[in-house]
């Protein structure tokens, strides 16, 4: 079965979509409430100009409207207080904080960061998903396409430059096995995701 299949017809535009370690097929069977909160959310959101071109300072637009609109459907941001026990004494094996958290999903939206976000995040889902607190591993992330066919023209491609996370960043090092065993769904945004509203 193909990835989006699994998706509305308008995903196969806007977003490129993997997975590893059958991450849709345990989505839609085992965490349906879940999946259809992440459909609704990524089949409403549009690329804005408005959005892109706006000054930095905090977290972008993109993030913020994804992270809202899953907050409003039950999701939270989330840090996982661990430890492991070597031997009667307990070690604290803190993790970083998740996006956005429902259950056994977690996922990270990476828009605009340092690559090295994306090696936090491998880590993290690898980890949790070892301790058996998550059972799949999300990331929203854009595609590489994007910095020639919407930011340069836009002028803005130097914010979001080739040191910052996107998809030919983050391959390698999940076939690298960043994640370990944790099955992962990729979804990165597409050009056609793109809409000029100012």
């Amino acid at each position: 079965m193909d990835a989006y299949d699994y998706f509305p017809d308008e995903f196969k535009e806007k977003y490129y979509i993997r997975e590893w370690g059958h991450a849709l097929a345990i989505l839609k069977c085992e965490f349906k409430d879940q999946f259809n909160d992440m459909s609704t959310v990524l089949s409403s959101f549009e690329l804005r100009k408005s959005n892109i071109i706006s000054g930095g300072g905090g977290k972008s637009k993109v993030s913020g409207y994804l992270d809202s609109k899953l907050y409003a459907l039950g999701w939270e941001e989330k840090s996982f207080d661990t430890a492991i026990t070597i031997d009667g004494v307990m070690h604290a094996t803190p993790t970083h904080k998740v996006d956005c958290v429902k259950g056994r999903v977690a996922l990270d939206i990476e828009w605009n960061n340092k690559t090295e976000f994306y090696d936090r995040d491998l880590n993290n889902f690898r980890l949790l998903h070892a301790l058996r607190a998550i059972s799949v591993g999300i990331i929203v992330t854009r595609t590489t396409d994007l910095q020639i066919s919407v930011f340069k023209p836009l002028g803005i491609e130097k914010k979001y430059g080739s040191s910052t996370t996107h998809l030919n960043k983050l391959i390698p090092k999940i076939e690298g096995g960043g994640a370990g065993g944790c099955p992962l769904l990729i979804i990165a945004v597409k050009p056609g995701a793109y809409v000029v509203d100012c």
